[in-house]
């Protein structure tokens, strides 16, 4: 991987050079995003573990609802102290303190153990997102070039994912997943000490503004703007996460096993590698016209509904495998521009808390998918799956049309902010 943004053609402009090459400290949490996802083993293995112990179906759910609630407290969290003690530090604490749960996780036998493990690592299992957003945010002012970098991340999260569900499959049976989990430990514990080596103590500079919102949590859960972009994003990533539930239940119903689920990964992986190095730059050259996202978001909501609820309709694995693939486009595309649309809407002295803020929808997508798919394969079969999942993409379209007169309207209050204050 290049440790350059993007290419700098005309190397005498130095100020432009320093502004799109990545810094060290980028480039270390670039490494190990990929690290902690592709040896991070616990989420996606956790339910065999659960299994394993012989547990009730309605213990291993609760103890799943407490990783889940372990995650949406984690992200915000972790966003907040991003801005109030600094990357570095929330990021050594989160893995030191992921380094030191997951063996517990991987021991614990009783049910009491197994919640507050579950608990705490779900705190600390997505703490590299805001942490990460924040720092692209505070390092590159120029939005193409945090675009490019945005894209990146997002494309070394999809690969780990890929890589640690491929690997954790192939090594299960042999080491089992205790096995696995203390390796997601000692991922941890390096993502740490690379940190701790080439992450700086203090903030990076941040760029002046005449953006001077208030930057606390009451401020944040008033903003309108927030609270739109959550909603969108939650119904794109329902959708998104139907990969993960619906599918696996539908193809059940259809007498697949989880060898054929498996060949549904491998398909949405290889679409992954083939589409984001096209995608990415595309999104990039996006990034620098002056309205946000909003149209790609509401568009790969609707894609990630119509692929997702097409898998309704298949009962081969060639079919859901077609669908597994063909929902990437929607996937990378709604990660990147809910990613633009945050950075225009996020006070400066806020990024962290608003990432974190917005990591929690991937936590609720996560519990909302398989809840919503059950109910609709309870009552109505594939095809009221396939309906649901549809609705709930036009859904997330429709309300990311709103985004764009409202960012708008703050992108015009900022500039006149910007005309009226004294010049220094």
């Amino acid at each position: 991987m290049s440790t350059t943004a993007l290419p700098v053609s005309r190397p005498g402009h130095a100020a432009q050079e320093g502004t799109r090459r990545w810094p060290t400290a980028i480039y270390t949490l670039m490494v190990g995003t990929f690290l902690v996802r592709g040896l991070g083993f616990t989420y996606p293995f956790l339910p065999y573990r659960l299994d394993h112990l012989h547990l009730t179906t309605r213990t291993v759910s609760c103890i799943l609802a407490a990783f889940g609630a372990g995650w949406l407290l984690g992200s915000i969290l972790c966003g907040r102290l991003a801005d109030r003690i600094g990357h570095r530090t929330t990021l050594i604490a989160a893995m030191v303190l992921a380094s030191a749960a997951l063996p517990l996780l991987a021991q614990a036998q009783t049910v009491p153990g197994l919640a507050a493990a579950a608990f705490t690592a779900g705190i600390v299992y997505d703490a590299p997102r805001p942490v990460f957003t924040a720092a692209i945010a505070d390092t590159f002012p120029e939005d193409r070039v945090r675009a490019s970098v945005n894209a990146w991340r997002n494309f070394a999260v999809n690969v780990g994912a890929a890589v640690a569900g491929t690997v954790g499959g192939l090594l299960a049976g042999p080491i089992g997943i205790p096995a696995l989990i203390w390796t997601n430990a000692a991922a941890c514990a390096l993502f740490a000490l690379l940190v701790w080596q080439f992450l700086p103590p203090t903030q990076p500079d941040r760029p002046v503004t005449a953006d001077h919102r208030p930057a606390g949590y009451r401020a944040a859960l008033r903003d309108p703007l927030l609270w739109l972009l959550l909603a969108a994003s939650l119904c794109a990533l329902t959708c998104a996460a139907s990969l993960f539930s619906s599918m696996p239940m539908l193809m059940a119903e259809h007498g697949l096993t989880a060898s054929d689920y498996g060949w549904t990964q491998t398909a949405n992986a290889g679409a992954v590698l083939l589409l984001s190095p096209i995608l990415n730059r595309w999104l990039v050259a996006r990034s620098d016209r002056p309205t946000p996202m909003t149209g790609l978001l509401a568009a790969s909501s609707v894609v990630l509904g119509t692929t997702m609820g097409a898998a309704g309709f298949a009962s081969t694995t060639l079919g859901y495998c077609a669908a597994a693939a063909f929902a990437v486009p929607g996937e990378i595309v709604a990660f990147g521009a809910a990613a633009d649309i945050l950075n225009r809407i996020s006070p400066a002295r806020a990024r962290g808390l608003y990432a974190g803020i917005w990591g929690t929808t991937l936590a609720v997508a996560v519990l909302i998918a398989p809840a919503l798919a059950g109910w609709a394969l309870t009552r109505g079969g594939d095809e009221l799956a396939a309906a649901t999942t549809f609705s709930v993409g036009l859904l997330g379209a429709g309300l990311s049309w709103p985004l764009t007169r409202l960012v708008r309207r703050q992108r015009n209050e900022l500039h006149r902010m910007t005309a009226a204050r004294p010049a220094t």
